[in-house]
């Protein structure tokens, strides 16, 4: 709901001259015919996504291999942590919105 939350100057046209609202959105689009003279299906804004490492160690999806170093994990563009045992210590890291 949040990548549409766009000033109506700002919107860029998703759609065509008469487009319903379920039309729009099953193209991937925004609808909002609130504002006359301004698209009402707009393109929504990106995605912000970040990247973060698990806190569950259970959660954690293996990145190296039995004895990587902290500097060779973090090379791969891993996450690093050398605890808990049993469970990797160089792993992925996840993306949130």
């Amino acid at each position: 709901r949040c990548q549409c939350k766009i000033a109506p100057r700002d919107r860029r046209n998703c759609g065509y001259p008469g487009i319903s609202a379920a039309e729009c959105k099953r193209a991937g689009c925004c609808f909002n015919a609130s504002v006359p003279g301004m698209p009402w299906c707009f393109a929504p804004k990106a995605k912000k996504v970040k990247k973060m490492c698990p806190t569950d160690p259970h959660a954690r999806k293996n990145c190296g291999f039995p004895g990587i170093t902290q500097k060779e994990c973090e090379r791969k563009g891993c996450c690093f942590r050398a605890h808990p045992a049993g469970v990797p210590w160089c792993f992925y890291h996840r993306v949130v919105e």
